[in-house]
């Protein structure tokens, strides 16, 4: 396991970024499900996705709580089997889900929101290289 972990420490290091934001972020939307609902619901009022407000947290949703799952299965095959298949798909999805977010920031004209997810971007993309 020593070898494993200093060969991809990058990308192990990266893999616990995405698993603590993903994991975080879909299980607060579950537990707050109403509340973010209501936020959301506020501050896409005045876009095209006003009226897919819950259809599409909900797919937002799935889609990170896959995301960080799949990085945590990925660390671990990473660790124990130097096995990267897992941890590659958990940073495509990783990169849909930001995607999907920085979407909605740009068609809601949010480009300070927009300019913040690019700074997950950035180091997902990276993991998403390496893993290659």
């Amino acid at each position: 396991m020593d070898l494993h972990f200093y060969q991809n420490a990058t990308e192990i290091v990266l893999l616990i970024f995405l698993i603590i934001t993903f994991l975080q972020s879909g299980i607060d939307k579950v537990k707050d499900w109403k509340g973010n609902l209501s936020w959301l619901i506020g501050h896409f009022s005045k876009s095209p996705f006003k009226n897919s407000v819950p259809l599409l947290l909900g797919i937002l949703t799935v889609t990170e709580i896959l995301a960080g799952l799949l990085c945590l299965v990925g660390l671990v095959h990473l660790l124990l089997h130097d096995n990267k298949s897992f941890a590659l798909y958990g940073a495509l999805v990783s990169c849909l889900a930001l995607l999907m977010l920085f979407l909605g920031q740009r068609i809601n004209k949010d480009y300070v929101g927009a300019q913040t997810i690019v700074i997950y971007l950035v180091p997902t993309v990276f993991l998403l290289f390496l893993l290659q």
